[in-house]
């Protein structure tokens, strides 16, 4: 494999990584605005659990199989990155989604865990993220919030592994 094909690959893994987290926040939003698109996010809401994390990578793939290979139009390699930077986007996401529900302590790469705040304090407006807080930051959704509580610190230390996994 050429330098270039590794470049191209790299690029559009990154750009599809970066693109899913966009796509997600906005259908989040949308699931919050449109009562016929959000009904069974009402449902999560009301329950306030993830569903597992094979079966949130399974929605997050099926809602995104329309553009998955698009990019193999462009070019092998493009294709290539596209499809795995967006698998890894939704694999990374369910993860974190199930990871904020069960265990929002661990999710040491965001200084609050906007999706666990999200469900939390009841923000129909605010913290969209599922796995990062870029696009909050970005489109004035972020609210941050104290939300590190004596709960939060007296659940029992469990590993980043220990979720429901199905």
């Amino acid at each position: 494999m050429s330098i270039a094909s590794v470049s191209v690959f790299s690029v559009s893994f990154a750009l599809a990584f970066v693109f899913a987290s966009l796509v997600e926040y906005w259908l989040h939003r949308l699931m919050h605005a449109s009562a016929r698109v959000g009904q069974r996010h009402r449902d999560h809401h009301r329950r306030n659990e993830g569903q597992g994390v094979l079966w949130e990578f399974r929605d997050y793939v099926v809602g995104s199989l329309v553009a998955l290979p698009v990019m193999f139009l462009v070019s092998i390699p493009s294709g290539s990155g596209w499809l795995l930077g967006a698998l890894a986007y939704a694999a990374f996401s369910a993860y974190a989604h199930q990871l904020q529900h069960e265990n929002p302590v661990k999710c040491f790469w965001m200084p609050m865990p906007v999706h666990y705040v999200h469900h939390k304090y009841g923000m129909w407006h605010h913290n969209f993220g599922l796995a990062v807080d870029w696009w909050d930051r970005i489109f004035g959704t972020y609210k941050p919030v104290d939300w590190l509580t004596e709960a939060e610190r007296s659940q029992s230390e469990r590993s980043y592994l220990a979720l429901k996994w199905w």
